[in-house]
Formats: C-alpha cells, sequence, structure tokens
C-alpha cells in the first residue's frame, strides 16, 4: 500500500543519518538538503548532537511525530526503531536503505518479515529492504549518484536492483534522457514493481504524470497485476518498456509433453509482455533507446528517409530498420531532381539522402523541409551528423532543434561525435533533445517499437462451448492423462475439428474400426508418452494383414494399453499446445508441428485467454508462417481456421483450469480445412 506519507510526505527522519557523507546515512541527508525538501527534516543518531546543519535525536523516543523514516542503520537493529515510530510517532512511509535481510539468510527473512508486519499493522508503506531509495520531485531519499535534474516529462522509472537504476540513469543522462520519479524496491519484502506500478496506473494524471515508464524486474512475482496496470496505463496513452533479468535456465528441465520442453517460464513473461503492449528490452543500451523513441511524435508509418553525411552509419542503419521490416524506400521524381540542384555535386538523394561530408546546417534545414513537405510517402527521418573536428558544428544542430519543433514527421538524430562535438552535443541536448549515438541501437528500437503489439481489451470474447460437458468430462477423470476417448470428448465440446478414431484393446476390436472407418490406416500405440521413439507409430496401413501384423507388435511396446486407430489423412502438420505457467496461468502455444517441433522450436505463443486477433497474431508471428500462404507450389494452410481452433483451446483452458499440459500435435492443414489427429491431455485437480 503507498501512502500519501511516502509520496508526499511534510516531514522525513533519517535514522542513522551521519557527517560521514561516504556513509549510505550521511549520503542521504546531504541529498535531501541539497534537494530542498521543503518539510521538516530530522536525523535520530546516538552519537550526534548535529547532522549536516539538522538536529540529530540521541534517543529515538524523543522525536516529534514524523511521516517518513529512511533507514541506514544495520538490520539487526531495524524491527525496535520500525515498531517505535509506528507505535509511537504515526509514521506511515518506511524506505530501508539497509541490507541483511531474505537476500543473506533465513534469519534475516524472518526479521524481514517481522517488519513488514509491523508496518502493514499499522497501514504503513515499505519500500526495501536493501534499497538505493526513492527519487521524487519532492524529496531526494537516495544515498546513491547520479542524480538527474527531475523533469515531469521523464521517464518513471521501477527497479528492483538498485545498482541496475544507477547504471541505466549513468547511461541515459548523457543522452539527454530525463527521470521524473525514480524507485528502487530492492527486496520488495511489502511493494515490488507491479505495485508501484499499480498505484501510478490508479493514480495517473494525463496533463501531470510521465506518460513513459520503464521497468527492471529480477523476480515477477504478481503477473496478474503487472498485467492489468500496464495494460490499463498503456490505453491511457503511456509507453512502457521493461527488462526482466534471468531469462535463462540453469539446467534442462525434464517434460513429459512437447508443450512442457517449449513452454519456459520466460516465454511466459514475453508473452506477458506482448499482451500489455509493454517492449519488452534485453539490455540498458536498448531500454534507453526505446525510451527516447517513446519520447518523441509517435511514427505513423513503415518508410524512413535516412539523411546523413556519412556513407557508413546510413548503410548500417538502413540494415538495421530493412531487417525489422521498416523501409527505406526509394525517393525520385521531379522534387527529388530539384533538391540535388540545391545540394553540392556528388551528393545523392535516392535515399540515403547523402548530402556529403561537406554538407552544410542549410542544406540539412532544406533536406528536411523536402522531406516534411515533398516527399509524401515518407513517414519518419533519421538526421546522422558527425563531425571530423575541423570547425564547430553548432549551427547545424540548431537548424536541426528548429526543425523538430515545426516538423510533421518524427526526427531522429543520431549524432556519434559525443567526443569531437562533446560541446556541441550537449548544447543540443540542453535544449531537451535527444541523442541516438549508435544507428544500429536505433534502428532496433524503432522497429521494435513501431511492430509492438497494443494491449489486448480488458475483456476478451472467447466463443461458445459446451462448458456442462466439460466439466463433466473434467469432474469425472482422474489425475495424469487422461484417456483418448476423455480426450475426443473434449474436442466435440469446444468444436475442434478431429479425425475420426477408435481405440482397440483386442484383435477383433482393430478389426472392427478398421471396418468403420476405412483403409488406409494409422495406427498409434496408447499408452508410451513419445510415440514415435518407441515405434509407436505406422502410417499408411493399407489392408487386414499388415493390420493383424502391427498390432500384436505394437501391443507388446512397453506401457501400451490400447492402439489408436484413425483414416490416413493429409495436410501440413500443424502444433498447438497449453501449459499451465504457475502465477502467469495458461499459456497456449503454436507453430508448425511433427517431429520436428522441438527442432525448430519456432513457436508463438500467447497468456489465456486468447482473442482471435492476438492468434492471427500470433500465426504472423512465426518464422514459418509463409508456409500459410503456400510456397514453391505446394497448398497453403487457412491460417484463420487455425487460428480459429486457438482460441477454442483457449476457451477451454478457461473452462477447466485442471488441465496443466495440452499437446495438439500434430494437427493436419490445408486451405479448406484443419483436423486435430493427435492429443495429449494432462490434468492436476
Amino acid at each position: 500500500m503507498i501512502t500519501e506519507q511516502l509520496m508526499n510526505p511534510k516531514s522525513i527522519v533519517v535514522v542513522g543519518g551521519s557527517n560521514d557523507v561516504h556513509k549510505p546515512g550521511g549520503k542521504v541527508v546531504r541529498h535531501l538538503i541539497k534537494g530542498n525538501f521543503k518539510g521538516k527534516l530530522y536525523v535520530a543518531n546516538p552519537k550526534e548532537t548535529g547532522v549536516q546543519g539538522i538536529r540529530s535525536y540521541k534517543d529515538a523516543a524523543d522525536l516529534p511525530q514524523v511521516d517518513l523514516a529512511i533507514i541506514a542503520i544495520a538490520a539487526k537493529y531495524t524491527f525496535d526503531i520500525v515498531k517505535l515510530l509506528t507505535e509511537e510517532k504515526h509514521t506511515k512511509a518506511f524506505i530501508i536503505l539497509s541490507a541483511g535481510y531474505s537476500e543473506e539468510s533465513a534469519e534475516g527473512k524472518i526479521l524481514e518479515d517481522k517488519i513488514v508486519a509491523q508496518i502493514n499493522k499499522h497501514k504503513g508503506s515499505l519500500i526495501g529492504p536493501n534499497c538505493i531509495g526513492v527519487l521524487t520531485p519532492n524529496y531526494h531519499g537516495v544515498f546513491t549518484k547520479p542524480i538527474p535534474k527531475l523533469d515531469p516529462k521523464g521517464c518513471d522509472f521501477i527497479s528492483g536492483s538498485g545498482a541496475t537504476a544507477c547504471f541505466i540513469m549513468e547511461a541515459g543522462i548523457p543522452k539527454g534522457l530525463t527521470f521524473a520519479n525514480v524507485f528502487s524496491v530492492g527486496n520488495s519484502a511489502q511493494m515490488g514493481v507491479e505495485e508501484i506500478l499499480q498505484y501510478m496506473d490508479e493514480n495517473f494524471d494525463p496533463e501531470k504524470d510521465s506518460k513513459v515508464k520503464l521497468l527492471y524486474f529480477e523476480s515477477l512475482n504478481r503477473p496478474d497485476l503487472l498485467l492489468k496496470h500496464a495494460s490499463s496505463l498503456i490505453r491511457k496513452g503511456c509507453h512502457i518498456a521493461a527488462i526482466k533479468a534471468g531469462s535463462s535456465e540453469a539446467g534442462s528441465r525434464a517434460a513429459s509433453s512437447h508443450t512442457g520442453a517449449l513452454a519456459t517460464p520466460d516465454v511466459a513473461v514475453d508473452a506477458l509482455m506482448k499482451k500489455a503492449g509493454i517492449v519488452r528490452a534485453y539490455t540498458r543500451e536498448q531500454m534507453i533507446a526505446a525510451a527516447e523513441v517513446f519520447m518523441l511524435p509517435e511514427l505513423k508509418g513503415e518508410n524512413i528517409a535516412v539523411i546523413t553525411h556519412a556513407g557508413g552509419p546510413a548503410v548500417m542503419l538502413t540494415d538495421a530498420l530493412s531487417k525489422g521490416n521498416l523501409e527505406v524506400p526509394t525517393i525520385e521524381g521531379k522534387y527529388a531532381e530539384e533538391l540535388k540542384g540545391k545540394l553540392f555535386p556528388g551528393s545523392s538523394v535516392s535515399n540515403p539522402i547523402d548530402f556529403l561530408a561537406t554538407g552544410t546546417a542549410e542544406q540539412l534545414g532544406v533536406i528536411i523541409d523536402y522531406v516534411n513537405d515533398k516527399f509524401d510517402h515518407i513517414d519518419g527521418m533519421v538526421v546522422i551528423f558527425g563531425t571530423p573536428g575541423l570547425f564547430p558544428i553548432y549551427n547545424v544542430y540548431d537548424v536541426l532543434d528548429e526543425k523538430m519543433k515545426t516538423s510533421k514527421k518524427p526526427i531522429y538524430p543520431i549524432l556519434p561525435s559525443i567526443l569531437t562535438a562533446e560541446h556541441e552535443v550537449a548544447d543540443f541536448l540542453a535544449k531537451g533533445r535527444f541523442n541516438f549515438p549508435d544507428e544500429v541501437l536505433l534502428g532496433d528500437a524503432l522497429t521494435t517499437v513501431y511492430y509492438n503489439p497494443k494491449p489486448q481489451p480488458e475483456k476478451i470474447a472467447q466463443p461458445e462451448i459446451d462448458r456442462g460437458k466439460v466439466r463433466s468430462i473434467i469432474d469425472n477423470a482422474n489425475e495424469g492423462y487422461i484417456s483418448p476417448k476423455e480426450i475426443q470428448g473434449l474436442l466435440d465440446a469446444v468444436k475442434i475439428p478431429r479425425a475420426g478414431e477408435r481405440v482397440a484393446s483386442s484383435l477383433d476390436e482393430a478389426k472392427m474400426a478398421a471396418k468403420d472407418l476405412g483403409f488406409p490406416l494409422v495406427m498409434k500405440v496408447v499408452g508410451p508418452v513419445h510415440k514415435s521413439d518407441v515405434g509407436g507409430v505406422v502410417l499408411n496401413v493399407s489392408d487386414e494383414e499388415i493390420l493383424q501384423l502391427e498390432f500384436r507388435r505394437m501391443m507388446n511396446i512397453k506401457d501400451t494399453t490400447g492402439i489408436l486407430i484413425q483414416p490416413m489423412l493429409s495436410g501440413q502438420e500443424l502444433f498447438i499446445g497449453a501449459k499451465h505457467e504457475g502465477k502467469f496461468g495458461h499459456m497456449v502455444l503454436c507453430g508448425l508441428g511433427g517431429i520436428f517441433i522441438e527442432v525448430l522450436k519456432d513457436i508463438s505463443s500467447a497468456l489465456a485467454p486468447v482473442s482471435k486477433e492476438e492468434a492471427l497474431t500470433m500465426i504472423h508471428g512465426l518464422k514459418g508462417h509463409k508456409i500459410f500462404e503456400g510456397v514453391r507450389g505446394q497448398e497453403g494452410i487457412n491460417a484463420d481456421k487455425f487460428a480459429d481452433i486457438i482460441v477454442k483451446v483457449s476457451a477451454l483452458l478457461g473452462a477447466a483450469p485442471e488441465i496443466v499440459e495440452m499437446d495438439l500435435n500434430p494437427l493436419l492443414g490445408n486451405t479448406d480445412k484443419i483436423i486435430a489427429v493427435d492429443a495429449r491431455v494432462r490434468i492436476e485437480k
């Protein structure tokens, strides 16, 4: 719970405040003073009567009532001071900078829980412990540097790591990135990144609050909260970029199905961010570049003009844009020739627009005007301008600044000469501008932001299914992998087309199934998990003699309880899977199916419930999605019907949350229909 006393304290005590500014308690007092905290500031230190000109209380019991306590003492002493402040001084907000809690030992976790319980009892807020603090326009409650100049139009930054928060600010500030509020949540004992974001959403003021949020997670404890409030903020006009560290798994995890092997926790993180509309970054520089793109006018189309006086960076930028499916289209025609006549001989306007190393500020202004007014097919422009250091280029950056004020199309500046033109770049940034010194990072950020999915609706429509039949099957089924007959019932209840099939436990039953279904047939063992690995799949069974031979052989395979018999069908093999992934809920996955799924690992994922639009986006996100259109004379696949089945699987999961793993692999698809051929479902009650 975030209290008013945390956000807008009228009084602050630094417990452990010191005259030694090389200690956290001394540094935080210094920052509070330099940050011009307008309220009453106190220090509690048993060895001092005055700290940096502030009265210090040797006995904390003598303190007046105080809103916020910033604690910088050894962990073992913190509970007593928290108890005193909550019970006697009506303190409702705490920032514990100290380490030595759950991150260190089991005893530390017990102490941490005890402190949280005490603060909760008095309806207070806790940031930390083990954090660098909080930085807001009201107070600079941090003990580290840098301390950026706070700007209401800057970024709100919430970090699970204090060091990472510092490093991201260190990297962003020299590029012009500004910050509005910074929260370092440390151990997140009471509140984590998700709860701070919730507060920002529930109290969002579109006139005053920052519209750019940056998040850094090392653990994601409340994915439901993140999804709800990130989506809400983005719908309100905000932009969010996030890093979730710890995406690899230490060692392989044993899995009993294709979905289990593919649906790792990081796939769930990725699916959540896509569903929420969050731009996922993997490095500090990627996050900073995305934030700068957010801060500039929105790119409305795919076509970019690259304006440069240096060939190499333009080529690398063009490659990055093209790789991300943004276009650098040719510029030609009457106006192109007219523009070329205004530049030095040897210049090129075909795009990239290269006006040579000798290009002037005036020429840059002319080029930008032509891109704005004459080249209607261009949606945005990137300006690359550095210097060999022969003369100052303030005038170039002044023109760039003026044009950015009036441009109808977004302009992204790449000023790579951060040493040679250090003063000119600093002057440009002082005007409130940003710099993208690396052209490839900008290209990647532009494409990522442009194509990032919008947040899904709060309420996602799901198809009508026979919930009663689904519940009857699940309620009466045993835990573990359910029988083929039960699976057939589930598929029928949600109207997923499936192949006709019979399960035979005797040769007579197999012959009867063949008579009903007709040759040629497919035979599969029932029981073993990976049928093909044990010789448990036979295709093109063309007559009764082969049927008998294979039935006898297959029934001797270990763990086999019967033989599944289906008509032999043809089509492109596809895959749909589902898995329950802890706090994230159910994930739905799709891809190209068959035995190659674990080799290619070409899958898309989404968190349930999945909308039809989201399902189509999943299909389009497959590397092999061109196969759906038909390639080299091969028949395509009906993507719309495939999306329908994905959504029906999502609806099934909503009706049967006991499903923990599900494989439809393969489904066979063509331009007319898609049919589920094989399925496995595991439930836990």
